[in-house]
């Protein structure tokens, strides 16, 4: 039995670049950098612009801005007025990295000031992590299979990984899927600065020799995804497609990834296999690129096993997250509606910072400055990296528009 295609008919994001999937690809390809003050905070946003006053209370950043995330996705799948489907078989699969630890953190706080009678009775409400996609269940009225997906960084493309199997075994007939997160606070600065994973300079520079840590972001993306048929069937047109989707675990270490790379390229190849497709036809690759000294070069060590050696230099490679700084949960579903979209205007986002090339890094990492794609056959292939604390790998094959 042939299983459904599934493609993407709505994309929304909030994110330090700004509120909207178009101008985060719009500012990227430009140079510009959401980075200030060594965070890639989501300054423009503010809940009470796009959500109601009761909504903002009882819920906390990371669910505000997967909810105008998600409306911007339903706007522009055509679903803003009436759900195309029974709400039953319309899905939710919803991620982020920690959840609500803005709100966790104020409310220990107001425990320790004031005593118990001060703690909020939605506490728990506001930080479980599941938080996100109760609300968005509950925002558009989506009664399939609704769950959080919190693997660490990979959470975000586990999310659409998971949405897309479910479509394509029969359990819906679209799904909303991304993730959100908000964590710029106190604890978060202070743990992932003393396991020293945070850059000390503030800036965000993937596979430059200078590269010193990662930089802390927040936002959200969310992606409308249906059943290929079905869509075209209610006159929708699709952005792209996802074509595969493959995970695999390190079992290596907490937070540092296996120095070889060889589970990471387990991942991209069964991916690749997924999609029915092969290294010789993906025409960029969205590097997970979180600017630490690990990762950018086990990053590098994977797609050259899993390309070669030759195919591997022939490829495009750049990161999002020199540009917006790593917005953790939500950073594998920003990347891949980005990496859609800029296929679609056949263009390659570059790597921000990359003035100091690493010799031991030497594929082609797009240096500061976007380039024309030209797709290899047909419709443009890409490939998102993420790669999670845990050791979780997750690889999503992305079709663009042809």
């Amino acid at each position: 039995m042939t299983r459904p295609r599934v493609v993407i008919t709505g994309v929304g994001t909030v994110s330090p670049l700004g509120i909207g999937a178009d101008l985060l690809l719009r500012r990227w390809v430009a140079g510009e950098i959401g980075i200030v003050d060594g965070e890639g905070a989501a300054r423009d946003y503010v809940a009470t612009d796009h959500l109601s006053k009761k909504e903002v209370r009882r819920t906390d950043r990371f669910a505000h801005m997967a909810m105008t995330a998600s409306d911007e996705a339903l706007a522009q799948a055509g679903w803003s007025d009436e759900l195309p489907y029974d709400p039953e078989r319309i899905a939710c699969i919803y991620a982020t990295g920690i959840g609500g630890l803005g709100s966790l953190e104020q409310q220990h706080d107001l425990m320790r000031d004031g005593g118990n009678a001060s703690v909020s009775p939605l506490s728990v409400p506001l930080f479980m992590p599941n938080a996100a996609v109760a609300a968005l269940s509950m925002r558009h009225n989506l009664r399939g299979q609704t769950y959080a997906t919190a693997s660490a960084c990979a959470a975000g493309s586990h999310s659409i990984g998971a949405a897309t199997r479910a479509i394509q075994v029969g359990d819906a007939d679209a799904v909303i899927a991304g993730g959100s997160e908000a964590t710029l606070t106190l604890l978060a600065r202070a743990s992932f600065g003393k396991m020293g994973a945070l850059s000390p300079s503030g800036i965000s520079r993937p596979f430059d020799l200078r590269r010193d840590g990662f930089v802390m972001g927040e936002g959200a993306g969310v992606l409308v995804l249906e059943d290929a048929e079905k869509a075209a069937a209610r006159g929708a047109r699709a952005l792209g497609e996802i074509r595969g989707f493959a995970s695999t675990a390190d079992a290596y270490h907490l937070t540092a990834p296996d120095p070889t790379g060889e589970p990471a390229a387990s991942a991209i190849r069964r991916a690749l296999a997924d999609a029915g497709l092969t290294a010789a036809d993906v025409d960029y690759i969205n590097a997970h690129g979180t600017s630490t000294g690990l990762n950018d070069a086990s990053e590098t060590a994977a797609i050259k096993l899993a390309f070669g050696e030759e195919l591997a230099r022939a490829v495009p490679v750049s990161s999002t997250k020199s540009a917006t700084g790593h917005t953790l949960g939500a950073a594998g579903a920003l990347e891949a509606i980005v990496s859609v979209l800029a296929m679609n205007e056949r263009i390659i986002p570059p790597t921000l910072g990359l003035d100091v090339p690493d010799p031991e890094l030497d594929l082609d990492y797009v240096p500061n400055v976007s380039r024309p794609l030209q797709p290899r056959n047909g419709a443009p292939i890409a490939l998102s990296n993420s790669f999670g604390f845990g050791g979780h790998n997750v690889v999503l094959c992305l079709e663009g528009a042809a």
